[in-house]
């Protein structure tokens, strides 16, 4: 009887520090699986970040920190580390440059426009965060989300010492990401009519492979001279697309696409969804963060299309709202459902290179925003 005693207490259900909320957050990490193997939403983030959430309200001591100097810490608490240090996300960044075809941006540098008004949402977010009860840095922290970015809002949240809010606006941001085709179309068909969805574009300039090789290096100058606290992101990502563009290195560009990157994606998705145990994440603090989000988002979607009509006025409908909405960083998630909601409009229209320079222009413009708040709070 005192073996089989013994057994029980070590299960899940008799150890110390769980209760109804971590069954409510492992009831969580099942939508989330299904929504990533089922539906297909962003899977390559999302299936870690389940599971990682599943082991860590199943067993809270894998991500546990040692206790003393002598003691070890749970498993994921090491892989949490690299995020804290911004190690993960920076390296994530340097895979993105490494995937990303910068040509759209560089043959329709008006692009940069609409990927800078998609970034309204975050300082939106900003001030509504501040008048809602988080103080500088929490704010900040969380409005972040509205860029639809998960590495920068690891990063910022690391830089600004939110280490306790990083799980939630982490889950919250890689969420509104994996639901960019689920969000998105109905506030773009609000701000705009079928005659403007219909719009066809001019079909862009080639742009030479000098081009290609001296923009990272251009964007990473000016930049970060404006501003230094963004070298760990925007150098990578120009490091990974100078990779790519050089033509020298193509054993150092597959590598950081493809194998560096998907190891990156497993350690930062489930050190992730590992900080997300019930007594963590199912407070108060965590639902504002969830509504700071989607409003963020929602409001960066919206002044991306609004400046789109404007520029769609200005150019005597040379331009197609509809891009604007790629300005958010979800790349390429965000120039695909331009592509699909301007295809429901016209099925022979394709918007998808148009919508792909404000895409990645808002990759940048996300990290340029991260880089502003790290200024003003002196990090």
């Amino acid at each position: 009887m005192e073996v089989i005693n013994n057994l029980l207490k070590q299960t899940a259900f008799f150890q110390e520090g769980i209760d109804w909320r971590n069954y409510v957050m492992i009831l969580v990490a099942f939508v989330f699986l299904y929504l990533a193997i089922k539906k297909g939403y962003e899977p390559l983030l999302l299936l870690p970040i389940a599971f990682g959430m599943l082991l860590a309200n199943i067993y809270p001591l894998i991500i546990a920190e040692p206790a003393n100097a002598d003691s070890a810490g749970g498993l994921l608490h090491y892989f949490f580390l690299l995020d804290e240090w911004s190690i993960l996300p920076s390296l994530i960044f340097l895979g993105v440059g490494a995937m990303t075809d910068f040509g759209p941006l560089i043959a329709n540098p008006k692009s940069f426009l609409l990927g800078a008004a998609a970034q309204f949402g975050i300082f939106a977010a900003y001030i509504l965060a501040l008048l809602w009860g988080f103080n500088g840095g929490e704010a900040a922290a969380v409005s972040i989300i509205g860029g639809a970015d998960g590495p920068t809002s690891i990063f910022l949240a690391g830089k600004l010492r939110q280490g306790h809010l990083m799980g939630s606006i982490a889950v919250a941001a890689y969420s509104y990401m994996s639901l960019v085709p689920i969000i998105q179309p109905p506030i773009m068909k609000l701000l705009t009519t079928k005659k403007e969805r219909e719009i066809r574009m001019e079909q862009l300039r080639p742009v030479s492979k000098l081009e290609r090789i001296l923009f990272p290096v251009v964007v990473t100058v000016v930049v970060c001279l404006i501003l230094p606290s963004t070298a760990p992101l925007v150098g990578m990502l120009m490091l990974g697309n100078l990779f790519k563009e050089s033509g020298v290195v193509g054993q150092l560009a597959e590598t950081a696409s493809n194998a560096m990157m998907y190891i990156v994606v497993i350690l930062l998705g489930t050190s992730v969804g590992a900080t997300t145990t019930g007594a963590s994440f199912l407070n108060a603090a965590t639902l504002k963060i969830v509504v700071l989000g989607l409003v963020a988002f929602a409001f960066g979607t919206a002044a991306g299309v609004l400046f789109g009509k404007l520029m769609c006025v200005v150019t005597r409908g040379k331009i197609n709202p509809l891009i604007g909405s790629a300005g958010v960083s979800a790349v390429p998630m965000a120039a695909r459902v331009s592509q699909k909601v301007g295809a429901e409009a016209d099925p022979t229209n394709f918007l998808l290179m148009h919508a792909m320079g404000p895409n990645v222009a808002g990759v940048i413009g996300t990290a340029v925003a991260a880089g502003v708040f790290m200024a003003i709070y002196g990090v």
